[in-house]
């Protein structure tokens, strides 16, 4: 089937959820075996230009802590790098030294090789996972002793700045850009494609070429209402399937993903606490496999004569917590069977 990208964009709306959003490396694999088999050299997905500038993670976490350099966030240069704990913008074609993240070892590595901002990112992801992300105080903190530690003043870090947007409206920084793309030929070109026969990166091309494409559709839905965990599962189950299980990394990751959009400091699963066993199991009465606790959450007691607990996703580190069901919280659904 071939479309222009509105035309795409209009047609997955209606049978699916939307073009395609790829979030993380994880995605963009997923995103190529479905690609290969295509009939046109590029494919739409749902990445499109906008007039407004924001500034994301290479990683494609959300943006939630910021340490800038007399809190100035405006300036010249779309990079960033970190001196002395502070953050400061600069050109993305210097030259300097970089840290990547590791997802394996959860380490930051140190290359003592002094690059350009996009070379840094293609080098952490051929070795690594991606450029660091800085979520938090501590991380800047620990990341500033690595480099006091290796004597070492600057250092790329995975924030930069763009215009282009997810048709979704997804905060998602990942970007999988071809070397010398997005380039803008003729002033125009203010849609994304998977290039099929170039490794699968992204070029911007013009939106009114007809192309194949690709949409997703969303598993879990966020539902934005403030309800008990009793009341989620029954508006889960009476309006869609149940109330999420996150039994594999794979589902923690779409749970992350929809976490933060929430408008509560954490969101309901269909994790409780099942009295008569004294143990944790899922609404379907599995047990507890896959496993992602915050400390001290899953020996957190239970009082089964009061108030039995359940479980919840915390916003911005997606750990899981233990809650009395009485809260009113965010909650997520399962829209279709996960299998």
């Amino acid at each position: 089937m071939y479309k222009t990208w509105t035309e795409a964009q209009k047609y997955c709306r209606e049978n699916y959820t939307d073009l395609a959003t790829v979030n993380n490396i994880n995605d963009m694999n997923q995103l190529i075996k479905s690609v290969n088999n295509s009939l046109t050299s590029l494919v739409w997905i749902g990445l499109m230009k906008s007039s407004v500038y924001k500034w994301k993670w290479s990683l494609g976490d959300p943006v939630n802590y910021t340490n800038w350099y007399n809190g100035d966030s405006n300036g010249p240069g779309q990079c960033v790098y970190m001196r002395d704990g502070s953050w400061y913008h600069q050109d993305c074609n210097m030259n300097m030294r970089f840290i990547c993240y590791n997802e394996s070892s959860k380490g930051f590595i140190i290359d003592g090789s002094s690059v350009s901002w996009r070379d840094a990112q293609i080098f952490c992801r051929q070795h690594h996972t991606d450029l660091i992300s800085v979520r938090n105080q501590t991380e800047n903190q620990q990341i500033q002793k690595i480099m006091n530690d290796k004597n070492i003043s600057e250092v790329w870090i995975g924030l930069f700045s763009d215009s282009w947007e997810w048709s979704d409206k997804s905060e998602s920084g990942f970007r999988y850009w071809r070397s010398d793309q997005p380039d803008n030929v003729g002033g125009s070109e203010y849609c994304t494609a998977v290039s099929v026969t170039d490794q699968d990166q992204w070029n911007d091309v013009h939106c009114s070429f007809s192309q194949t494409f690709v949409c997703h559709e969303d598993n879990l839905i966020l539902i934005q209402m403030n309800l008990s965990w009793s009341e989620a599962l029954r508006y889960c189950r009476e309006n869609h399937v149940d109330l999420v299980s996150v039994d594999s990394e794979e589902i923690q990751r779409w749970v992350t993903d929809v976490t933060d959009e929430s408008s509560t400091d954490a969101v309901w699963m269909g994790l409780h606490y099942y009295c008569q066993m004294n143990l944790w199991i899922w609404i379907p009465g599995e047990a507890v496999c896959y496993q992602n606790w915050a400390p001290g959450n899953e020996t957190a007691v239970n009082d089964c004569d009061h108030e039995v607990k359940s479980g919840a996703v915390q916003y911005g580190d997606h750990r899981w917590i233990s809650l009395p069901q009485s809260h009113k919280l965010n909650f997520i659904c399962i829209r279709k069977d996960k299998k």
